[in-house]
């Protein structure tokens, strides 16, 4: 299970030459069944700001009213899904994008700020429903996930944080492994000093560390997915950086690794 961020993917997200989708492909190829979920986050700042649509976060979280909904549904589900899903094609990869609405694979309710300021189309994932990911992994195909969540009362699509969402599908998978590729080699204990990467937690001292003010901005969504995806069901979570063979040297330990 890997997690790929929009900050880290190659530019243009996930094409051609990306050098995590080159370690993806080999590991398919290898027989070992992945299933990618990704980001998007700079790809939809730069289609706000092309529509003239005003970004507005609170507590970290994207405000999302109807119309950046929509932008924000077509920049994850339409260009960078489909960009990478024909990346990996063009690798020989069997690849089919979907999105966490298809299926009822990630179901949300609304989420609220802790401020308590009204968030919109922001959603929160109450459930995994894992059976299309699994079908495709049976049929031959690598899943790409786009992480649009879907109402509960299927009315609506909701927005929700990719590393929460990938999480969450690690978990109801029981991965062997959940990888976050990201910008930053480790978990800093202070982002001010880059040599305080952190080894190793447990997914108690993970959730309390993501809790404190030492973890800050997207990291705070990032540990706390890795910790409750191996609580709650991953046998291990890796926070590393982008780059040649980025998986294969989290694995071998140079990551933030979580495990029980």
């Amino acid at each position: 299970m890997v997690k790929y961020g929009g900050n880290a993917m190659a530019g243009p997200s996930g094409g051609a030459g990306d050098p995590l989708l080159a370690e993806v492909s080999a590991l398919w190829q290898a027989g070992e069944p992945v299933v990618l979920v990704h980001g998007g986050g700079p790809e939809i700042d730069a289609a706000l700001a092309a529509r003239a649509v005003t970004t507005t976060r609170v507590d970290g979280l994207r405000v999302t009213d109807a119309v950046t909904l929509e932008i924000t549904e077509a920049v994850l589900c339409g260009t960078i899904n489909k960009r990478i899903v024909r990346a990996l094609l063009a690798l020989g990869i069997p690849a089919a994008g979907i999105s966490g609405a298809d299926g009822r694979t990630l179901i949300a309710r609304r989420a609220s700020a802790a401020s308590g300021v009204t968030l919109g189309f922001v959603g929160e994932i109450t459930a995994v429903e894992p059976q299309l990911i699994e079908a495709l992994l049976r049929a031959g195909f690598l899943p790409v996930v786009a992480p649009v969540a879907i109402a509960e009362n299927a009315e609506h699509a909701y927005n929700v944080n990719a590393d929460l969402a990938a999480g969450a599908i690690a978990s109801a998978l029981r991965a062997d492994a959940f990888v976050l590729v990201t910008n930053i080699a480790r978990v800093l204990r202070d982002v001010d000093d880059p040599n305080s990467g952190i080894a190793r937690f447990t997914p108690e001292e993970a959730l309390n560390f993501s809790k404190t003010e030492a973890c800050r901005s997207s990291m705070k969504p990032k540990l706390a997915a890795a910790a409750l995806a191996v609580r709650d069901g991953a046998a291990a979570a890796y926070i590393c950086a982008a780059g040649t063979n980025a998986i294969a040297r989290a694995r071998a330990g140079d990551a933030t690794t979580i495990t029980r």
